[in-house]
């Protein structure tokens, strides 16, 4: 049973049970609500400074989670920015240089995004530096990359040409390189035919009668027949402003209008045209201007090379 008081009324000497009112009945409820209020919020802040909540628990172990993901890809990214650097360096140093393009300005390299703050949403957390960090670390890769890919699409374009280019100029020997070498280019006090003065403007060959003459770079035939003095005469138009000539042959195996590739049977060597003796004439002219065939080959391989080159070349012509 609840305690209860009493007191004696003297006025009719009998006890009564003393009643509270109301109003101080309600000041000790608050109160009492306040102390059990007070006690179990200084209970639970001594036991959560002691032992933690289990959602505290939870939230710290997520934090450290993703600082220990923000650790790993700090160190992918650290690795990506490297091969980049190492991308760059070989862009500038090696490619360009070889395919001699000029190289890739740092203005845009280094370009930026100026202006707008992109990393707003990323600010007012306690880790927003290091997420902001990371942040400019992953748009400057993705940047860099974009030039980078841009740069090395560049590359292969001009890589083909450079291809297209180098299998299209006049780099070997028109014939076997045993050959003895007649005159070049030089001017001639008398011709050895019509004993007049005048410029000899390519190299003679001296061959036996009939030897193979061989296409010196891919390119189309644009003559093909007699050509005065050449005699029976080919010419060839390799582009990027070459052109090769073979004068004085007994046998022409091409026509006017076809593609020939470098290593290409075209003719046989004769004497036709103004010519002392079985010989050939072969001459490159770039833009017009009259080279020594001598620069575009040389003579160090020996007759088994040299076939072998041209079986080769011509095995890739078939493939192709």
């Amino acid at each position: 049973m609840p305690h209860r008081k009493y007191f004696l009324d003297l006025s009719d000497l009998q006890f009564k049970r003393v009643r509270l009112p109301w109003k101080s009945k309600l000041i000790r409820s608050i109160l009492w609500i306040g102390a059990v209020v007070v006690i179990s919020w200084g209970y639970g802040a001594a036991f959560n400074k002691f032992f933690g909540s289990r959602k505290n628990k939870m939230l710290t172990q997520e934090i450290e989670s993703i600082k220990l993901e923000y650790s790993l890809l700090g160190r992918q990214i650290n690795n990506s920015i490297k091969v980049l650097d190492g991308l760059e360096q070989s862009d500038a140093q090696r490619y360009r240089p070889i395919l001699d393009m000029t190289p890739v300005p740092e203005t845009v390299r280094k370009m930026g995004s100026g202006g707008v703050n992109k990393y707003a949403d990323l600010e007012g957390f306690d880790n927003s530096d290091l997420m902001v960090s990371f942040q400019k670390k992953v748009d400057d890769i993705k940047n860099r990359t974009t030039i980078q890919y841009q740069s090395f699409s560049t590359i292969e374009d001009r890589k083909n040409e450079w291809k297209r280019e180098m299998e299209h100029l006049p780099m070997i020997s028109p014939v076997n390189v045993i050959y003895r070498l007649g005159d070049g280019i030089k001017f001639r006090e008398k011709h050895p035919v019509l004993g007049t003065p005048q410029w000899h403007h390519g190299q003679d060959i001296c061959t036996p009668y009939g030897s193979e003459v061989f296409a010196t770079g891919s390119g189309k035939v644009i003559q093909a027949g007699w050509e005065g003095g050449f005699g029976n005469c080919i010419v060839i138009d390799h582009g990027y402003g070459y052109r090769s000539t073979y004068g004085h042959l007994s046998n022409i195996k091409v026509t006017v209008g076809i593609n020939v590739k470098r290593g290409d049977l075209i003719g046989l060597t004769g004497s036709t045209g103004t010519s002392s003796g079985p010989h050939l004439h072969y001459q490159i002219d770039l833009y017009g201007q009259y080279k020594n065939p001598l620069y575009y080959f040389n003579n160090d391989l020996t007759e088994n090379e040299y076939f072998d080159m041209i079986q080769s070349l011509t095995a890739q012509s078939k493939l192709r």
